[in-house]
């Protein structure tokens, strides 16, 4: 069985995060979204696996190599130009003869569906993809199905025009074919494979397969926090070693600790946290539903909750990250009442007694002065002085 992953998407609804690192390679539950997507290809059997790449390509070739950690053998395709999901798929066609698994790297799912779609694959000979039920069908691209076959497919409707709660998981087996479909579907400047999808629905030539296991999906940073607790409940925590955890300070069952780790005294590492290699949690701090990437230090006094902090930051002693629920901005669209105490970048400096309130995001490399109050978007590079 052979794979074929998109995994070449820029993800600018989670910047800063993706200046540094291809969307897929940002870690939940200390590995990145595409390392658990690979896991699932060799659970489920598939045996070649080609990686469709593209910004910061570097960071996927270097992590995943040929293949060599995994029982896979890896190659490589690049997406130049991001022109859409179905000209990302076009990418790898000259590495394909037979039937294909094709599916997103950045959606996180369980072994079984793999194995679902592609035994319905050689049952029928048909096109087939995966689909589930949500609670809010609208954020994702919405089915519509007449038993077992695929009928209409629509791009995020309007919520009250939506007349399916199935939706589109990216996980699907197509023959060669598809590649001649994707370039004679009329595009509008993008190839996007859900347009071929809806073709074939409306030829009744796409066959659907109802699955309701893990599917965990990153689109917005606070995603990042809810499948990193998903995670950690699924897979269980896990410690790194050495890690040096003072006897006067807690850390919780479900967190997830890195190698190099050390956690001071009357430190508390809470429920829902992720803590990447090297991090320091200085004395006295808490942590609470976070995701901390490595090299980070946290200083004395500080309390962090529902954040993401990226690699290489200092957050400076008496820091509060407040969290919450909160409306965020992002790319001019409003999110309501999302839980998200804030977002900071690689290689921030964060001063002393600073306040970083709910739904922040601060840029790469800024500067925090002590004392400041944060809101908002900063921007790369920034620094932010008290008043």
């Amino acid at each position: 069985m052979k794979a074929v992953v998109l995994a070449a998407g820029k993800g600018r609804r989670l910047w800063p995060l993706t200046e540094n690192r291809p969307k897929p390679m940002i870690p939940v539950a200390n590995r990145p979204i595409l390392e658990h997507v690979v896991d699932a290809l060799e659970d489920a059997g598939v045996e070649e696996v080609v990686l469709v790449v593209g910004s910061n390509r570097e960071r996927v070739q270097s992590h995943f190599g040929n293949g060599q950690d995994w029982e896979l053998e890896i190659s490589y395709v690049v997406q130049a130009q991001q022109l859409g999901t179905g000209h990302a798929l076009l990418q790898a066609e000259a590495q394909i003869g037979d039937a294909f698994v094709a599916l997103n790297g950045d959606r996180i799912i369980d072994p079984d569906i793999i194995k679902r779609v592609w035994e319905r694959h050689e049952e029928t000979g048909d096109p087939v993809m995966s689909v589930t039920r949500v609670d809010e069908p609208s954020h994702y691209g919405v089915v519509e199905l007449q038993g077992e076959l695929v009928t209409r497919i629509e791009e995020k409707p309007h919520p009250e025009l939506t007349t399916s709660d199935f939706i589109n998981t990216g996980v699907f087996v197509f023959d060669p074919d598809i590649f001649a479909a994707i370039r004679q579907t009329d595009s509008r400047g993008e190839q996007a494979l859900t347009d071929t999808l809806s073709v074939l629905g409306e030829e009744q030539r796409l066959r659907a397969v109802q699955y309701q296991g893990m599917w965990l999906d990153v689109s917005e940073p606070w995603d990042l926090l809810a499948v990193n607790d998903s995670l950690i409940a699924y897979e269980g925590p896990s410690g790194g070693e050495p890690a040096t955890v003072d006897e006067s300070a807690v850390v919780a069952e479900a967190a997830v600790i890195g190698d190099g780790v050390s956690v001071h005294p009357q430190a508390a590492v809470l429920r829902g946290v992720t803590l990447g290699d090297n991090v320091r949690v200085g004395p006295g701090v808490i942590v609470e539903n976070a995701i901390i990437l490595s090299d980070v230090t946290l200083k004395s006094g500080a309390v962090l909750t529902d954040c993401i902090i990226g690699a290489n930051t200092t957050v400076g002693p008496n820091t509060t990250i407040e969290g919450g629920n909160t409306d965020v901005v992002l790319n001019d669209t409003v999110y309501h009442d999302v839980t998200f105490g804030g977002l900071i970048g690689d290689n921030v400096s964060v001063g002393g007694n600073v306040t970083v309130q709910p739904g922040a995001i601060i840029g790469n490399d800024a500067v925090i002065d002590g004392a400041s109050r944060v809101t908002g978007r900063i921007d790369d590079g920034s620094h932010v002085q008290r008043g």
